[in-house]
């Protein structure tokens, strides 16, 4: 069978100045447009942070072993790579510019570490915590759209951690989900469920990320919250979270996710709510109306975001499924 050798640029005599086009050159082969650009601005800002800091061997190998751990420790129920995307702000800021949110839409935070696949789907108005230790909350929330209409068969996944700051992956012996659950809303974009009142924790910093917020001398803390995911077939997915007014932490959440939309206060339940929904006069009581983008509001707000962008850069771009690539025609 003849053999096919594909064309490769020949490389030039490298030096600490020119080795970053000879690698974009070599890696811009790829028939794929998207991949190419990804490549070429990763090598050049990589290559760039080498000079700039004057990189030593020892911490070029410091990085390479501290990303290997980083590795070792994730799991199916654990991702530490997550984690560290989170403490160094990279989630948010993606989460910012792929689901960018009309003014009048809730907008996104972080997924987390510790969201899974296997929530219980239970009916409105259940009860998703099975800790008895916790304080226990009704939460009353809705789901419309960006024009006020309600929103119904929209899937709903939410989850949090025990009143002692543990999401139940956590713990060794986990043989069911708790603390977390899977809704649908109903005709009128409704869902409520019993839960209880979310408390500040700390991420875990038994690994690699944990040790890198030491040697910053940072906390890995986050305010008390709750997560919800939203997804309907039409609608921009969105993942966000509540978080409670007044936490000690608000201001200074380990992982860049408090925004002040959605930071919230919790009511009392009255003697009407508390008859109607079988919760006790004076329990905690969320409540939260949720509005989602459509898909194509989010699709054209991402798209004049990122020609802006690329504008203020001084990059010549066109989209291609609307993602920008360079523009060479």
């Amino acid at each position: 069978m003849a053999s096919t050798t594909n064309y490769t640029p020949p490389l030039l005599d490298l030096t600490i100045d020119n080795i970053t086009e000879n690698v974009v050159r070599i890696n811009s082969q790829s028939s794929d447009a998207r991949l190419n650009y990804l490549m070429e601005r990763l090598v050049t800002h990589l290559h760039d942070f080498a000079r700039e800091t004057r990189l030593s061997t020892h911490e070029w190998m410091a990085a390479i072993q501290f990303l290997t751990k980083t590795g070792q420790m994730c799991s199916d129920v654990r991702q530490e790579f997550i984690l560290l995307s989170d403490i160094l702000g990279l989630s948010m800021l993606v989460d910012s510019i792929d689901h960018p949110k009309p003014p009048n839409c809730t907008e996104g935070s972080v997924l987390g570490p510790f969201h899974t696949g296997d929530a219980p789907h239970l009916p409105i108005g259940s009860s998703m915590s099975s800790d008895a230790a916790g304080e226990p909350m009704l939460a009353l929330c809705t789901v419309s759209d960006s024009s006020g209409r309600p929103i119904s068969g929209v899937k709903v996944d939410i989850w949090e951690t025990d009143s002692s700051g543990h999401y139940d992956v956590q713990y060794a012996n986990r043989d069911s989900p708790s603390e977390r659950c899977v809704m649908t809303s109903d005709v009128d974009g409704g869902f409520w469920f019993k839960a209880i009142k979310p408390v500040s924790y700390p991420i875990p910093d038994d690994g690699p990320v944990g040790k890198l917020l030491r040697q910053l001398n940072r906390h890995c803390w986050r305010p008390a919250h709750m997560h919800f995911m939203f997804e309907k077939q039409g609608l921009d997915p969105l993942i966000t979270t509540l978080f409670l007014r007044g936490d000690k932490y608000e201001t200074s959440d380990v992982v860049f996710g408090v925004k002040t939309s959605l930071v919230i206060d919790l009511d009392k339940v009255d003697e009407e709510t508390a008859a109607k929904y079988g919760v006790p006069v004076g329990a905690l009581l969320l409540r939260h109306n949720f509005v989602l983008a459509s898909t194509e509001e989010t699709e054209k707000l991402r798209d004049n975001n990122a020609m802006e962008a690329m504008e203020r850069l001084g990059l010549k771009t066109k989209l291609i499924d609307h993602l920008p690539v360079p523009d060479l025609d």
